[in-house]
């Protein structure tokens, strides 16, 4: 069986983080391993996770000495991980029982490296809202199909299997906000394809207030990874920037 290393970055969690602890333990999958990096809460989070790892002794709680941001967090333990595949959830979102064991599956019986799941949106108090994300997706996406965000890949429904990248280290850029986009193109970049599951096995947390909701700042987010991080030639940033503004404004 399999070794799932589940990888988490957290900062004043306190509210969400047994909810997304209860949604990792009552997973049909069992071998897995939960590295959490704490990126100096001033909450409550730190003495939960100590609870938790206390009575789990799955869980690994790793402190960062300053706050650092999701990024460097997330790095921190994909250092530590030890499984055969890597998935991630942030500290706030759900996973549905079979999450693990039905993805695991989809990889193995196709033979792929790279997945993700369709999402449905929950509010701040965890009510469903009716939306479902990534759940038309019939074809893999390339490179080129990411630049110009033919899907969104939530984070916390995306799996790795780490073999397949032994030659370029998995490490999200140290971007405070769409570093998971960025490493998802850094990764699709050899040559790999991303493979959608469309099933919802994900409920995704959105917050008014948070900075991922901002579209001036997920714009100009867009546009600097385009330009600073893939270096695309000023032409083809333009083309990607018009389809992810078209996404943005027109997707259901």
């Amino acid at each position: 069986m399999k070794k799932v290393t589940i990888i988490t970055a957290t900062y004043n969690s306190e509210s969400e983080l047994t909810e997304t602890y209860e949604s990792i333990a009552k997973q049909t999958y069992p071998h897995w391993e939960w590295i959490v990096t704490d990126d100096c809460s001033t909450d409550r989070t730190i003495e939960l996770l100590a609870e938790i790892a206390s009575l789990d002794q799955r869980v690994s709680i790793i402190h960062n000495s300053e706050n650092r941001g999701a990024a460097y967090s997330r790095n921190q333990s994909l250092h530590a991980a030890t499984g055969e595949m890597i998935a991630f959830i942030d500290s706030d979102d759900i996973w549905l029982p079979k999450k693990l064991e039905t993805q695991i599956e989809f990889m193995d019986n196709l033979n792929i490296d790279f997945s993700f799941t369709a999402y449905e949106i929950i509010d701040s108090q965890g009510t469903r809202l009716g939306k479902v994300v990534d759940n038309r997706l019939s074809e893999p996406l390339s490179y080129e199909d990411m630049l110009r965000k033919k899907a969104t890949l939530g984070c916390s429904t995306v799996m790795l299997r780490r073999v397949a990248f032994k030659d370029k280290e998995i490490t999200m850029p140290l971007l405070r906000t769409g570093q998971d986009y960025a490493t998802w193109l850094s990764l699709l970049k050899t040559g790999k394809f991303a493979y959608p599951l469309n099933s919802a096995l994900t409920h995704y947390r959105i917050r008014p207030n948070s900075i991922s909701r901002n579209k001036f700042k997920k714009a100009k987010r867009q546009w600097q990874i385009y330009r600073e991080i893939e270096n695309l030639p000023l032409l083809k940033s333009f083309i990607c920037f018009f389809f992810y503004g078209w996404r943005a404004v027109f997707r259901k």
